[in-house]
């Protein structure tokens, strides 16, 4: 892959200051997440205001490559939309992960089986930084294969299906992949293929 070239600059404008923090209280503990609210002054005005927060652990969402250029992808329910949607393996980065990368590499074994070679960090972003907390890391691993037995957790429920490549852009345009976060690390991935991420 070619070198990153150097990101285009942004014109000149006003900047933006922080805000300053007068409190911060926990509302409540959801198991995956916990809720607080915090109290800030705005820099411009002077004015306080409340505003609520999500913290969460972070995520990983892995593109796991096979040698003949399939990405292992699974189907599941999901509760909040109520719909079967089609991803890519993922999910909370554990306390006993090494880095974004080791989690990833447990959670597409754990999740479909397979396993790879060379698994590295080619993205990351805030889900939804007004509200959250949290980063979700984007892993690609090569060479994939199916090596182990399935480790669905509890409330897991997954089919596994290998999709070619030079078809994801058609199933993210009709609508089959619809989950933001899989259409963020397929982005993060066409850049990489492009040689704009290491």
């Amino acid at each position: 892959m070619p070198q990153n070239p150097e990101p285009p600059s942004l014109p000149p404008g006003p900047t933006l200051q922080p805000w300053p923090k007068l409190g911060s209280r926990r509302l409540g503990d959801f198991r995956i997440f916990t809720l607080r609210e915090e109290r800030k002054t705005s820099p411009r005005t002077g004015r306080e205001h409340d505003f609520f927060v999500i913290d969460s652990r972070n995520w990983v969402n892995v593109i796991a490559l096979t040698p003949d250029r399939q990405v292992v992808m699974v189907e599941q329910f999901r509760h909040g939309s109520e719909t079967v949607e089609l991803e890519i393996p993922g999910g909370i980065i554990d306390p006993e992960d090494a880095s974004p990368a080791a989690a990833g590499e447990r959670e597409l074994r754990e999740e479909t089986g397979y396993e790879g070679e060379a698994a590295r960090l080619i993205g990351q972003v805030w889900p939804n930084p007004a509200i959250q907390s949290n980063t979700c890391f984007t892993v690609l691993v090569e060479n994939c294969r199916c090596l182990h037995a399935l480790e669905f957790d509890h409330d897991e429920d997954l089919v596994t299906h290998l999709v070619p490549v030079a078809e994801l852009p058609g199933l993210v345009a009709a609508g089959r992949i619809r989950h933001a976060l899989v259409v963020v690390a397929l982005y993060h991935f066409e850049l990489w293929q492009r040689g704009l991420k290491r």
